[in-house]
């Protein structure tokens, strides 16, 4: 299991951050496809970009 993954991913909720961001950040970090375009929420978006960077700390934006 990559730790770094799921320390994030809890991080990230209990901080409330929106659940699109997650959606989004899980998908780019794990180099998934991105959902289809009619899909996609300017939060997933985001989440995307930041995970494919690993970047660990964008979520702060979408805390609702």
């Amino acid at each position: 299991m990559n730790q770094e993954y799921y320390d994030t991913v809890v991080k990230m909720e209990a901080a409330g951050a929106d659940p699109e961001y997650i959606q989004g950040w899980q998908g780019g970090y794990l180099l998934n496809p991105e959902r289809e375009e009619q899909r996609l929420t300017e939060a997933y978006e985001a989440g995307y970009e930041d995970g494919k960077e690993h970047k660990l700390d964008g979520y702060t934006a979408w805390v609702k």
